[in-house]
């Protein structure tokens, strides 16, 4: 569904909408207010403002042209209300992401490393596998990720690589994307107009209702949230890994791996 937009010019400060006003708006409209010659100097100032009393609603102060723009994001209640079918989805990522996933192992013939997936997936960013097909779907490593979006219905799925064996981290973006781009959820329960926001919101409350958990990745101060009900995996923080990977290669003879110098960074 797409959202109307009312516009409001805003010629003196007497003319912007009250509080009520603003917060009766449906999720089905957003609101814009334009501000002319005379108020544009105080345009940032309203809009933090409105920030700070607004709580459940996007306010985007845009950068270059004088317009605050509002829109109502996803409530606590359309959440709760709807709670049995965000599980359901977070149930069927985790389990098409790992299927895609072992696709592509099979396909490109990679040896796995299961404690440590990005360490597989790292080593094809530099070359033409980066960017392929695996049956009927693309797929594009990018990142923490690895990208799935299916040619025929437009389905897409990024799949985590730093949790391990655990394939079902819901980012919020990336989550709301892929229930809107699923055809079997179609038409949706509840809309999903900010995809980024409302997913923030979404992840929240469903932690708050017990039906998602937070874990913890392979990579230091990185975090995931998952669906609560699932099989639980074992996910090596970045710390076991340097250990582990010390002892393996002191049995060699190598060098200390380091995961963060693994990644370009620092540490």
């Amino acid at each position: 569904m797409i959202r109307k937009t009312d516009i409001i010019s805003i010629n003196s400060i007497k003319e912007l909408p009250s509080l009520e006003r603003i917060k009766s708006i449906p999720r089905e409209k957003t609101l814009k207010l334009v501000f002319e010659n005379e108020v544009k100097s105080k345009r940032e100032k309203i809009g933090e403002n409105l920030k700070k009393e607004l709580l459940g609603f996007q306010v985007g102060i845009h950068t270059i042209e004088p317009e605050i723009n509002i829109a109502k994001l996803i409530t606590d209640e359309e959440i709760v209300s709807n709670q049995d079918f965000f599980e359901q989805c977070a149930k069927d990522y985790r389990e098409l992401g790992k299927v895609l996933l072992f696709k592509l192992i099979n396909k490109l013939n990679l040896k796995l490393n299961e404690d440590f997936p990005l360490g597989t997936f790292n080593a094809l960013k530099s070359g033409k596998k980066q960017i392929g097909k695996v049956e009927n779907w693309k797929y594009f490593v990018h990142g923490f990720h690895c990208g799935f979006e299916n040619k025929t219905t437009g389905q897409t799925i990024e799949v985590p690589l730093v949790f391990g064996l655990e394939f079902g981290d819901l980012d919020p973006y990336f989550f709301t994307k892929y229930i809107k781009s699923t055809p079997n959820y179609k038409p949706l329960p509840i809309e999903i107009y900010e995809d980024y926001a409302d997913g923030i919101r979404i992840n929240e409350k469903m932690i708050s209702l017990g039906k998602f958990e937070r874990i913890s990745s392979n990579i230091g101060n990185h975090f995931g949230i998952v669906v609560t009900d699932r099989e639980k995996v074992n996910i090596k923080s970045c710390e076991e890994l340097d250990e582990q990977n010390e002892k393996q290669n002191k049995q060699v003879g190598n060098s200390k791996f380091n995961i963060w110098k693994f990644l370009g960074l620092k540490k």
